[in-house]
């Protein structure tokens, strides 16, 4: 007991800490800026500008975020959201730039949008007033060019028929379009070194499509030609079309046949129709056909055609002669034995092609198929390539390359000449549900030390003694690892490795795409494996549960997946036939073992348990139902909102809540007595422009307090959170009952037992009490904040015993940020309009100011963007001065937090090499002057 008191005022002396130190990013927390998978058709190396040769990695992804990598470490230079600026879903977005321009082009929905390539800033935006954008182009002609050296747009949106436009590269602006109102559909834009060519496909009488090419007048969009192509029997839609050439010395147009027998292809302009013989010698059918052919007007007509079938693949390189207007096979790339993905780039009119093989990756020109460069190449553990971009550099017969490849993971890497040089982990954008997971080699420590927190001071010494004989096992191992430790600790950042200390732990991560990640918190968030469990593109996960070395996610479709922790390799797989609207978690008090219990959509638990406890569930018609979980036949309780008010959400006291005083000590000496109720939930209901916060009691459903809220905007955030005896909420709305005064609102609310200190107010002459009988409401202190952006997600910090300080973690969306908020800042009980007495000064607490300005310490992701965080979870660690947060959603990040400062722990700032340095001087002084010591004394004494 002594040494938790002790404890308990060392923590009250440390002053609240800043959030994170500049020395301290990248080691204490990490961060994966993401953009989610990268578009194969809007992704490219482009040179900012004209004036240097250096390139960026650009890409739209399929989360339609534009993105600029910097190629030589994988960083985000810039990113902007699309979803943002446009309503515009499940829309196919494109991305455009010309070779050292100073701007990308972006288009998705109705809106084209210009950026700065090397910043990201916004240059122009154009609406196309209802259209949907189809294709975009920029014109590589010479009248394309403007004064500031950019390029016109050609935009073809579809809009009650086909419409190109050509907007000015400087302002956005219209300067012709062209409307076909033939009804057919529209399909793409290209252009020639003389024209635009606009292809769209015309329905047939009986069954297919027909390629209509109309060409029109670069200077005014009139119409100069139009043809149409005999394809009906081929072309079925869009997907049919294998390729459309743009901005070349001469764009062409290819399909196959239905049985990938002929490849056809049409020069734009031109009537004739080539037919090439495909080459097939095996008894396997053509999977797949792709064409790569480059882009530029000065780049040689070359282009390359790649099959692919179920074991194997191989490529024919084709060139145009520009006269004649006729094709042929300049040769053949070899068949191999596995699956291979192709990129093309040119450098001036010089054009290469890149195969990237399981084994090996080659550099050929399209001139000749000498092979001008071959690398091994190692396939990643985390998938196969899909699509890739590459940068070839010539040097006679020899080349070299970079190039970035899309896994089929979803994560996205860079290779220079057969080394990996980064890993961008893209698979984890989307992430719709996480848990933190023991390693196993610390899971069961934390399980004996649970099971010794819950007995009596005799049982829990017998049974650490127990557990110290059973170490001595690995005494043997431990000696081994004895001189590494020693010698990494001296070189480490930390005085002493603190994985034993519950920092190394994993999370486990669900995705939308169906994959599981596994991120290692205590190696700055490195993925540990990544698997697919499900295919498919909007994996609707209710929860993950952890625990003895596996991890089981339960989706919304009523199927549960039981995960290895360690190696991510599935283990079972059921499915309950129904569908799961919820899935609740209750702990034992007695171990650490968690019990998933899915929740129908009505509300009801699936099945009774053999455990005692009560959960509360919400059911789709807008109910709050308080079960048995011995019993799910009848509910004990409901609860149902007033007519006009429909319930958006309920929290309670996380399963881990401890709490190390029963009271608040005042300055006085005197004591406010807490309100600790285990069983306390908040449920918040909404009406047409108000908001209402019910405090329930989960054993009998009473209602112990309620906060109502007017003027309130239900479109904005509205989040909760309690803990220990106090609970918080934030939300947009009227700041007092008779302003028309407005704003994002953060409201504090503590719990106790009863208004005068001292008092335990009717519990204390109670010596045993009933939730459903005779427990009393609780005394409530409330104080509002006006702050200045919404908040997304609230959640607490944990600590193992509770007896750190806590924070409020807030998410804000507004600000790309998260960060924590100590308590004492939103104590309720700050006095109002005047300074605070010395006893109040004592306790801590200072003037009541309605406005909270954010202060930069509090800043947990420090001056980094962390976009798209959904929800922010916590974890204790076996250091009371420490916890760890980990946000996911949008980007991941992830760090530890000690909100007393890092009582229990020497910090990196210590000097150990100086206390080694004192201590081998002080041993060879006391060698040295030992003799010296001793002979003076025998001298005294023969002086006597």
């Amino acid at each position: 007991m002594w040494l938790k008191t002790a404890i308990v005022l060392l923590a009250s002396c440390a002053l609240p800490s800043s959030a994170i130190f500049v020395d301290e990013v990248d080691h204490l927390d990490f961060h994966h800026a993401l953009l989610g998978t990268p578009s194969p058709q809007s992704t490219f190396f482009h040179r900012p500008s004209s004036a240097s040769n250096a390139s960026l990695l650009y890409t739209l992804s399929e989360r339609s975020i534009i993105g600029a990598i910097n190629p030589r470490d994988g960083a985000v230079v810039w990113r902007q959201d699309l979803t943002q600026l446009t309503p515009a879903q499940g829309v196919e977005g494109f991305l455009r730039a010309s070779d050292g321009e100073p701007t990308v082009v972006s288009a998705i929905g109705e809106k084209v949008i210009a950026w700065g390539a090397s910043d990201g800033k916004l240059h122009w935006e154009s609406k196309l007033q209802g259209a949907v954008t189809k294709d975009l182009e920029l014109l590589e002609l010479e009248d394309g060019r403007t004064t500031n050296h950019a390029r016109d747009v050609l935009v073809l949106s579809e809009h009650k028929g086909g419409v190109v436009r050509r907007l000015d590269a400087a302002a956005g602006t219209t300067k012709w379009e062209f409307k076909d109102d033939s009804g057919d559909l529209p399909f793409q834009v290209s252009s020639s070194s003389t024209e635009v060519i606009y292809v769209s496909l015309q329905s047939a009488l009986l069954k297919g499509y027909k390629i209509r090419v109309t060409t029109l007048d670069s200077q005014t969009g009139r119409q100069k030609n139009q043809q149409t192509l005999t394809s009906e029997n081929d072309v079925f839609g869009p997907e049919s079309i294998i390729f459309v050439g743009s901005n070349t010395a001469s764009p062409f147009i290819a399909w196959a046949d239905k049985s990938s027998k002929t490849l056809k292809i049409n020069i734009l302009g031109s009537k004739n129709v080539n037919n090439i013989n495909i080459e097939n010698t095996s008894d396997e059918e053509i999977r797949k056909i792709q064409i790569h052919g480059p882009t530029g007007l000065n780049c040689l007509p070359h282009f390359l055609v790649h099959y692919e079938t179920d074991s194997a693949s191989w490529a024919e390189v084709y060139h145009i002669d520009l006269q004649s207007s006729s094709i042929s096979q300049a040769y053949r790339l070899p068949r191999i034995s596995e699956k291979s993905v192709f990129t093309v780039s040119h450098k001036d009119a010089n054009v290469f092609f890149t195969r990237i093989a399981e084994t090996e990756v080659s550099v050929v020109s399209s001139a000749s198929h000498g092979i001008l460069g071959r690398w091994p190449f190692a396939k990643s553990a985390h998938g196969s390539p899909t699509s890739a971009v590459a940068e070839v550099i010539s040097k006679g017969d020899s080349a070299a390359v970079r190039f970035a490849f899309v896994l089929d993971s979803g994560d996205w890497q860079l290779n220079r000449n057969g080394g990996l040089d980064w890993v961008r982990y893209e698979s984890l954008a989307g992430a719709v549900a996480a848990a933190w997971a023991e390693p196993n080699f610390s899971e069961d420590l934390v399980h004996e030390l649970e099971l010794e927190g819950h007995e009596d001071l005799l049982a829990a010494y017998l049974h650490r003694v127990k557990r110290h004989l059973k170490d001595l096992g690995h005494i043997h191992e431990w000696l081994q690892e004895l001189p590494k430790r020693i010698f990494s600790s001296f070189l480490a950042a930390e005085v002493t490795n603190l994985d034993s200390f519950g920092l190394k732990k994993l999370v486990i991560v669900a995705t939308e795409h169906g994959r599981v990640v596994a991120i290692d918190a205590g190696n700055r968030g490195a993925v540990s494996w990544n698997v697919k469990v499900a295919d498919t593109l909007n994996w609707n996960v209710k929860a993950i549960q952890t625990g003895q070395g596996v991890a089981t996610i339960f989706t919304e479709d009523g199927i549960a997946v039981s995960l290895n922790v360690t190696s991510g390799g599935v283990i079972s797989q059921q499915s309950s036939g129904q569908n799961v609207r919820s899935v609740a978690l209750i702990s034992n008090e007695k171990d650490t073992n968690v019990v998933a219990i899915p929740i129908k959509p009505d509300g009801t638990p699936f099945s009774p348990l053999k455990e005692t406890g009560y959960i509360v569930t919400l059911s789709e018609d807008g109910r709050v139902l308080g079960w048995d979980v011995t019993d799910n036949k009848v509910p004990v309780w409901q609860f149902i909102p007033p007519p006009g008010e429909r319930v958006i959400g309920a929290t309670s006291r996380p399963s881990h809540d401890p709490v190390a005083s029963i009271g608040k000590v005042l300055g006085n000496r005197s004591v406010l007595y807490k309100y600790l109720n285990p069983n306390l939930a908040l449920v918040t209901s909404v009406g047409l422009n108000e908001a209402t916060f019910y405090l329930l009691d989960s054993i009998s459903g009473k209602i112990l307090h309620t906060s109502t809220h007017t003027g309130v905007d239900v479109t904005q955030p509205i989040t909760s959170v309690i803990s220990e005896n106090w609970f918080a909420y934030s939300l947009w709305a009227d700041l007092t009952d008779q302003s028309e005064s407005k704003g994002y609102q953060l409201i504090v609310s503590e719990l106790y037992e009863s208004s005068i200190p001292n008092d335990r107010g009717p519990l204390g002459v109670v010596g045993n009490y009933s939730s459903i009988d005779t427990y009393p409401k609780p005394h409530v202190i409330s104080q509002a904040f006006l702050i200045s952006e919404p908040i997304s997600h609230l959640a607490v910090t944990q600590t193992r015993q509770g007896i750190t300080i806590r924070q409020l973690i807030c998410t804000l969306p507004s600000s790309s940020a998260i960060i924590g908020i100590p308590r004492h800042v939103l104590d309720p009980r700050r006095p109002v309009g005047r300074d605070p007495t010395a006893a109040e000064m004592e306790e801590g607490l200072f003037k009541y100011i309605p406005n909270l300005e954010f202060d930069g310490r509090w800043y947990l992701t420090h001056s980094r963007d962390v976009e798209g965080i959904r929800k922010v979870i916590v974890s204790p660690t076996l250091l009371e001065s420490t916890g760890l947060i980990f946000g996911f959603g949008g980007d991941i990040f992830g760090t530890r937090v000690t909100p007393s400062q890092a009582f229990d722990i020497l910090g990196s700032s210590f000097a150990k090499l100086q206390l080694l340095g004192t201590v081998v001087a002080l041993a060879v002084g006391v060698w040295f002057l030992a003799p010296m010591a001793r002979r003076k004394q025998i001298n005294l004494i023969w002086k006597r």
